[in-house]
C-alpha cells in the first residue's frame, strides 16, 4: 500500500538570520502537526507518524542549552512508537540533526 509523502525543510537566511520552516505534504493541515521553532532557541520539524509532542518537547530540550543532536537523541529515546517517525532539528547554533525511523515508507531520507 503506497501512502502520501511529506517533505519538509528547515532554512536559516544567512543575511537576517530568520530561520524557517517549509513542508509540503497530501495531509490536510500539516502546520499544525510538523513545523515547531522558537526564536533564538531553534526549529524542529517532525513528519510520517507524527508525533504531537516532539515540537513542544524539542523546543524545550533547545531552549535548556542542547545540541541537535542531543536534542534529536533525546526525542527519540523517549518514544516508543519511534520507528515510523521522522525528525530534523536545527540549534541556536544554526547546526542539524536528523533521524528516520526504520518504520518509515519505501523511500525515505
Amino acid at each position: 500500500r503506497e501512502t502520501g509523502m511529506t517533505w519538509s525543510i528547515i532554512a536559516r537566511d544567512p543575511v537576517t538570520g530568520r530561520i524557517g520552516i517549509a513542508v509540503a505534504t497530501c495531509a490536510f493541515a500539516v502546520g499544525s502537526r510538523v513545523p515547531h521553532i522558537k526564536r533564538g532557541v531553534g526549529a524542529v520539524a517532525t513528519q510520517a507518524a507524527t508525533n504531537p509532542y516532539f515540537g513542544p518537547r524539542g523546543l524545550a530540550i533547545l531552549g535548556a542549552g542542547a545540541s541537535a543532536d542531543v536534542c534529536v537523541r533525546m526525542l527519540v529515546e523517549a518514544d516508543a512508537g519511534r520507528d515510523p517517525r521522522q525528525v530534523h532539528v536545527m540549534d541556536r547554533e544554526f547546526q542539524f540533526a536528523a533521524r528516520t525511523g526504520s518504520a518509515c515508507g519505501p523511500w525515505c531520507g
